[in-house]
């Protein structure tokens, strides 16, 4: 419903804008809003088909390590986390696995099976929820978790900056550069949301589970500062596009290897997972257009600059950088819906370039935050939760943690 509100107000607010321009005597401006429209239905279109191979090849092997039994293993690596997290969930109760495998999932880039388990994991704690229509303390921890989970490997993403980066012409472009970037946006904003609900709820953090958690990835982090940090922006650029590389083509490589030493028909479970990697992506044609169009209107009748430059100025009188603020609507949209974020996303690399400073940030804040409004109500209204509590604020402080913390990563590696 948000995002209805928001598409109407782009054309309105756009026509209105350009009536302005058109009575001040710019005689070409509904030419231009026009010709703008046709030429972004066409990209919208053209990026969406451009997802197709890869989207079936990724889902592909997403499906080999599901039927390989990859997302089991990894719920067990988590389950003693989670079993920290959640006091309130009895040992053993189906809640607690349908919980870790939704997060597995989520991790592994599988949207598909998340979302089921999510809503089955859903289910299942309401069925020890004490009062059905308020939200639990384990819901609410699952909720806010879910919307600022942890992303190994953005996939969609990557997609569309490979896809953009042919149809800008770029030769060699690697667009797994974002990969590690992406992944420390994401664990930014999953502590973030952690912290604040533990503190809410006051669970102790300090723990072993919990701190072998923090504490890998933080050496993992420092691991991999201690290697790059020496080096120039634009070398670093390309080592962590090897390792973006490298990290994808292992899993890849390991799922197919695991498959194959389980006895499982592997060419039959990627065309398996290709055929729904097919379906995604011809499902996001109209969505990916209707929002391109909108942000099309928007933009060249000089509204979005306005905003820019506006949020901009704002940044300017405090002393900072203003080179990201293009790239910031990705994260305030991207609150509300998905879709809306994708589209401000290709705008972004449209306008500036995949390659540039402001594409790669549009990317990490895309693939580092998450759709706060709308998981809430799906996962929420699934179960007829009416008082979600606190739910949202720590959801959008999460949020709000990670899209701060995903412009200092891009400065950080590409600036």
């Amino acid at each position: 419903m948000v995002l209805n509100y928001i598409w109407i107000a782009f054309f309105l607010i756009g026509f209105g804008v350009a009536l302005l321009r058109l009575l001040q005597g710019d005689l070409l401006i509904f030419s231009q809003v026009l010709t703008g429209i046709f030429d972004t239905a066409k990209t919208g279109f053209d990026i969406s088909l451009g997802l197709v191979g890869v989207m079936c090849l990724w889902l592909g092997i997403m499906k080999i390590g599901e039927n390989a039994g990859v997302i089991q293993l990894f719920a067990r690596v988590l389950a003693p986390f989670f079993a920290r997290i959640f006091p309130e969930v009895p040992k053993g109760h189906p809640a607690g696995g349908s919980m870790v495998m939704n997060f597995s999932a989520n991790m592994l880039g599988l949207d598909n099976a998340a979302t089921p388990l999510g809503l089955k994991a859903m289910k299942e704690l309401q069925e020890i929820n004490p009062q059905k229509d308020v939200a639990s303390n384990a819901m609410i921890m699952f909720l806010v978790l879910n919307t600022a989970g942890i992303t190994l490997i953005p996939t969609s993403v990557i997609a569309i900056r490979q896809t953009m980066a042919i149809d800008q012409g770029l030769q060699n472009f690697n667009a797994a550069d974002i990969f590690l970037p992406t992944l420390i946006g994401t664990f930014i904003s999953f502590a973030a949301g952690l912290v604040a609900v533990a503190w809410v709820q006051r669970i102790r953090l300090l723990s072993w589970p919990v701190m072998g958690f923090f504490g890998g990835f933080v050496a993992i982090m420092a691991a991999l500062w201690t290697w790059l940090h020496g080096y120039p922006p634009e070398q670093m650029s390309r080592l962590i596009g090897l390792l973006g590389s490298l990290v994808i083509m292992s899993i890849i490589v390991a799922f197919i290897a695991v498959g194959a030493w389980r006895r499982i028909n592997v060419y039959e479970s990627f065309v398996e997972g290709a055929k729904e990697g097919f379906g995604v992506a011809v499902q996001i044609i109209p969505y990916l257009v209707a929002i391109l169009v909108a942000i099309s209107v928007f933009r060249s009748t000089g509204c979005m600059d306005y905003v820019v430059q506006a949020i901009a100025a704002l940044v300017g009188l405090l002393g900072l950088p203003t080179d990201f603020v293009p790239a910031l609507p990705v994260g305030l949209m991207k609150t509300l819906s998905g879709s809306g974020a994708r589209g401000l996303m290709v705008d972004v690399m449209k306008t500036y370039g995949v390659d540039s400073f402001q594409g790669k940030l549009a990317a990490i804040i895309q693939g580092s935050t998450e759709t706060t409004f709308y998981v809430l109500a799906v996962y929420f209204g699934s179960v007829n939760i009416k008082k979600t509590r606190y739910a949202l604020s720590c959801g959008l402080f999460a949020d709000l943690v990670g899209l701060v913390g995903a412009i200092v990563v891009g400065y950080w590696f590409f600036k």
